[in-house]
């Protein structure tokens, strides 16, 4: 007796709920909710490739897919369709959803590195590496996430429960780290100083990450920190600490071009200068940017190495990162909300490292 064949979602339902499953801070995010994820799992839902069933999908059968066929959900249409896509054929496809080779990085984005991973894609062991026999199936509770008979508040509290079976604990770690960092007030995005002293900051990616760096990266990588300068990009103004300024000898002034944040670390014997440029989509410390700063801090008396420079981002997975990883200076660090305890450093001339 044949299986009866799972219901279908629509694609969009698909689409809106991967971001609710895969929040910011999962490892390979962007291979788990960008569209060839929802399709691919809209194929897999379309053969009935659902754990349990012992049937499996071939990532080029995502590719053979076509709008004219995905509207026809039937189950007789859904199992000729699933015989027919297995097929070796030389006719070309009308409409088809992707080219031929685009198999492979379903295949290996998509399916290995993105949704196997985090458990929503179980993968037959019996079939040879080098075969090309279909070997993938939908976890059967990741496939239960998408039941266009679950309402929101149901849908949401399932999905929880999911992701606390199924996401690794670093992974959790990271996706809370990003939410506390996405915390703040009504009016803005509360920061406190390593003295006590508050400054509020428009809302906003930036200025997320902005209290962050204060809040997390400044006492754990400082021995004894203090915030020189916030820059708000939003408002084009700049809080500083004016005694601090003046301590330190250096003259903070907006028109200067300085970076989104400036910390030092008055521990050691000779106070260290933390130049920080915050990214929620560009404008990391690139080779030119460090120049400048460094010119700038040399004019109060600041030699190179009592200079740290660090790009703050969200997550290495985010986009922002992928973006601008390339352009970061040798000689610099970068840091994220998600892992704070860690810090990424492009070695210069020898190690470089923070007081604590």
């Amino acid at each position: 007796m044949t299986m009866p064949l799972p219901s279908l979602p629509d694609r969009d339902l698909i689409h809106a709920r991967l971001p609710l499953i895969f929040p910011e801070g999962t490892p390979n995010r962007n291979y788990c909710v960008r569209d060839i994820s929802a399709r691919t799992i809209y194929v897999m839902l379309y053969i009935g490739a659902v754990e349990g069933t012992d049937i499996w999908l071939r990532p080029d059968q995502v590719t053979r897919m076509t709008d004219a066929q995905a509207d026809l959900v039937d189950d007789n249409a859904r199992d000729a369709w699933r015989d027919a896509s297995m097929k070796r054929s030389k006719t070309e496809i009308p409409g088809r959803w992707y080219a031929v080779n685009t198999r492979e990085s379903i295949r290996d984005e998509t399916l290995r590195d993105g949704l196997v991973p985090t458990g929503a894609v179980v993968v037959r062991r019996d079939v040879p590496t080098t075969s090309s026999k279909p070997r993938y199936a939908l976890a059967r509770d990741f496939a239960a996430l998408f039941a266009d008979t679950l309402l929101d508040l149901e849908a949401v509290a399932e999905i929880d429960t999911w992701r606390r079976d199924n996401l690794n604990p670093g992974a959790l770690a990271r996706v809370q780290m990003l939410r506390r960092g996405a915390a703040s007030g009504g009016g803005g995005v509360l920061i406190t100083f390593p003295s006590g002293e508050t400054r509020r900051m428009a809302f906003g990616p930036s200025a997320q990450i902005s209290k962050a760096v204060i809040e997390q990266f400044a006492p754990r990588f400082l021995k004894h920190p203090g915030v020189v300068a916030l820059s708000d990009s939003e408002r084009k103004m700049i809080a500083r600490d004016d005694e601090l300024c003046r301590a330190i000898g250096l003259e903070v002034e907006a028109n200067r071009n300085l970076p989104d944040i400036i910390l030092v670390d008055l521990g050691p014997a000779s106070p260290v200068l933390v130049f920080v440029e915050v990214v929620a989509t560009d404008g990391p410390v690139s080779e030119t940017r460090k120049r400048a700063l460094t010119d700038l801090a040399a004019q109060a008396g600041f030699a190179p190495d009592d200079l740290v420079f660090v790009t703050a981002y969200r997550d290495r997975a985010a986009s922002a990162f992928r973006k601008t990883v390339a352009e970061l200076a040798p000689g610099s660090h970068a840091w994220f909300i998600s892992e704070p305890d860690m810090l990424m450093s492009l070695g210069e001339n020898g190690s470089l490292t923070l007081s604590r």
